[in-house]
């Protein structure tokens, strides 16, 4: 085996035999969320672009840092299915389709929701915290993107990619992704790609509580293995 397939395996191979066993196993039965997530996503694309459709759309779904917190948390959970109007609705679906049903093979399908929601809901929170910074800080953003429509699926996409990477060790693969989004927002800083960056930050975080958690359980095991007492004589 060469060099660079040893380095594949090990990057990538427990990813693909997870991955390949559940297709293989269940084939598109495997991603019934992912599916679903994908029709909803083409639902709204259709909606939004009709005359009739369009505010009905951005009622639900559709959240800008200068509405009401209460009312950005109530639609956040369908903003994640809203795609962004001025791209190609195609790459979206694409997305959707790989990540999400990377992510939901791999850690299951509410985790997937959970870590999407997540991501999204670090972007969105981001956006008010930039703009009450304001532009003169490299965390913050000017006024204007207030009225700027968040990301829609692409920080949950974004944010799943890092997660599946850190769930199976793929750390080469998540810091690619995080470097990309670095790249992002040094040729093109706009409000979308600081939330892709907060939503990477929020997932990071995420790992780490689950980390430490996973870490105390294995430390509470440990220590109930043994009663610490001494051993009992006849």
């Amino acid at each position: 085996m060469s060099p660079l397939s040893r380095l594949a395996r090990a990057e990538w191979g427990d990813l693909y035999s997870t991955v390949r066993g559940g297709l293989v196993a269940r084939r598109w039965r495997a991603i019934p969320m992912t599916l679903a997530a994908v029709c909803l996503t083409g639902a709204f694309q259709y909606v939004q672009n009709q005359p009739w459709g369009y505010q009905f759309v951005q009622n639900i779904g559709s959240v800008r840092a200068e509405e009401p917190l209460w009312l950005a948390l109530i639609r956040t959970p369908l903003s994640l299915f809203v795609p962004a109007l001025d791209l190609p609705v195609w790459g979206a679906l694409a997305q959707i389709l790989l990540v999400f049903g990377i992510a939901e093979i791999c850690v299951g399908w509410w985790r997937t929701l959970l870590v999407g929601y997540a991501a999204t809901l670090a972007g969105t929170l981001y956006a008010r915290v930039g703009i009450a910074v304001g532009p003169d800080s490299w965390i913050g953003l000017p006024a204007s993107d207030a009225q700027v429509i968040d990301t829609g699926p692409s920080a949950a996409v974004v944010g799943l990619a890092v997660f599946v990477c850190w769930r199976y060790r793929a750390y080469a693969t998540g810091a690619l992704v995080i470097a990309l989004m670095v790249v992002e927002v040094l040729v093109k800083n706009n409000l979308a790609g600081k939330e892709h960056l907060a939503a990477i930050a929020g997932v990071l975080v995420l790992c780490a509580v689950v980390s430490a958690v996973r870490q105390l359980r294995r430390d509470g095991a440990g220590r109930g293995s043994g009663s610490g007492l001494p051993p009992m004589t006849s």
